[in-house]
């Protein structure tokens, strides 16, 4: 027996599937090793090649997900093979064609893991028969995980482009978005919209967790980029709490709770490899609300609260600018 191919198979095996219960099952332990560095080649690729083709760049989430399957595929196929390659006599041809070659165990490998088998190659009695069983086993378990991976990246996708669509629908920037709340008396008119979006992103939140992949996909349209979408939201409830007279203000609780949402998002960048902007970027425009008959503090007074969110806005500016988009101050 070989026990080099025994091992390294093995080795292969194991790790392969340690990488795929990490990055498929492990809600809180973002995308296993070797999916991290498939994704971040992939996309530092794509980014090379697409320039300022949005249309390029947005195959870069369905095409990083094809090769991470693949990936899997392949891993696990040569594993196998290799583990059948350990021993000459693993194999019996059924058909007496001579010795069993590497094609020959690749095609049994093949056959074993993703069908039941068509009996031309059969597994010598005793432990390549269980070796063969937990093959097989182990086939149907990662197309079992493979699809169920799958169809939730899928649904969060659509989830994030949903809050996107709805953020940017309502308001192509925060001072808009601010003036859109102003009732003439209160700004309470915008309160149902804050809670059920800060909700919305939370559950974003989470979804990226489990599936750092989301951050690769992508929208060619910026109504659709949940980066532009959050900067928005962010921008807005910043000057909710900072440009608005304390009479005025909203629900604490709910401004509490929408500002927490974002903070989390932006604590899902680093599995991404999104790093903070080097520059804070442009400052809402306060005076836009203060010429729209909005109530709002003093220049002095909310520049020096900005100040104190400087690092904050550093992250979220690093994410749009990840995202190859615009600020949003800046696409108006």
């Amino acid at each position: 027996m070989n026990t080099t191919f025994l091992i390294i198979g093995a080795i292969i095996l194991i790790v392969t599937f340690i990488d795929i219960f990490w990055t498929a099952l492990w809600v809180d332990g973002a995308a296993g090793p070797l999916s991290k560095t498939l994704t971040t080649i992939c996309w530092k690729g794509l980014h090379k090649i697409s320039g300022e083709k949005s249309k390029l760049l947005s195959l870069s989430g369905p095409l990083i997900l094809t090769m991470t399957l693949l990936m899997w595929v392949l891993l696990i196929w040569t594993g196998w093979t290799l583990f059948f390659a350990a021993e000459e006599a693993s194999l019996i041809d059924t058909q007496n064609r001579g010795p069993i070659s590497w094609s020959d165990r690749i095609y049994f490998t093949g056959f074993t893991l993703f069908t039941l088998g068509i009996g031309d190659f059969i597994p010598k009695e005793g432990f390549w028969q269980i070796a063969t069983s937990i093959a097989t086993g182990s086939g149907m378990l990662f197309v079992t995980f493979g699809v169920s991976y799958v169809l939730s990246v899928v649904g969060a996708v659509t989830q994030k482009r949903s809050f996107a669509d709805s953020v940017t629908g309502q308001a192509e920037n925060a001072e808009t978005l601010v003036k859109q709340g102003w009732d003439g008396t209160d700004f309470h008119s915008i309160d149902l919209f804050l809670k059920e979006h800060a909700s919305q992103l939370t559950t974003l939140t989470q979804q990226h967790k489990a599936y750092p992949i989301l951050h690769y996909f992508h929208s060619e349209k910026d109504e659709q980029a949940s980066s532009v979408a959050v900067a928005i939201f962010d921008e807005a409830l910043t000057l909710y709490t900072f440009g608005v007279p304390k009479q005025y203000q909203l629900n604490k609780v709910w401004i509490k709770e929408a500002r927490s949402s974002v903070q989390s998002y932006l604590g899902t960048l680093h599995a991404a490899f999104i790093n903070p902007a080097d520059n804070v970027p442009p400052a809402p425009d306060i005076t836009m609300l203060r010429s729209a008959n909005l109530p709002t503090v003093t220049d002095e007074e909310f520049e020096s609260c900005l100040a104190q969110l400087k690092n904050k806005r550093k992250k979220l500016r690093g994410m749009v600018q990840a995202d190859d988009r615009s600020w949003p101050k800046e696409s108006t």
